[in-house]
């Protein structure tokens, strides 16, 4: 059949499945699976970033509004940093990230203008105050 990738890729990735599956290793569009490999593993980086932003924000909205501090705020940092943790269980080769500087200044940006849109403020720290070990603690909420 050769579906085309651009045409219709979840056809296309069937297709590939099947000529797997049945050995028509010749049939392979390898140059496009090679990049949907490369996705994959492009999505679980975006997944983590999307969730250490998130909890970086709430840890933010914690800090400098306390007066709002609620149980939801307290449930979306648990479940984030529950999340987290499931999600370098399942990849730990993303727990590199965790030390990258780049990719923290990177998710603390995302996390600040979050928090700056959802607050209306404007004056959080320029570098995460926080270490990883506090970040990810299930005990850990900024006075």
């Amino acid at each position: 059949m050769n579906t085309a990738y651009k045409t219709d890729v979840v056809a296309w990735a069937n297709e590939q499945a099947a000529f797997i599956r049945a050995g028509r290793l010749d049939l392979l569009d390898l140059e496009n699976i090679a990049e949907e490999i490369e996705d994959v593993g492009k999505s679980e980086q975006r997944e983590l970033s999307s969730r250490m932003a998130i909890l970086l924000a709430h840890l933010l909205k914690w800090q400098f509004q306390t007066g709002r501090r609620g149980a939801s705020w307290r449930l979306t940092i648990k479940e984030q940093r529950k999340e987290i943790f499931y999600d370098l269980k399942k990849t730990p080769s993303l727990k590199s990230l965790m030390n990258d500087t780049e990719w923290l200044e990177m998710v603390w940006g995302k996390a600040r203008g979050v928090a700056a849109n959802e607050t209306g403020l404007d004056s959080f720290p320029e570098i995460c105050p926080w270490t990883n070990e506090q970040i990810l603690s299930q005990e850990f909420f900024p006075d």
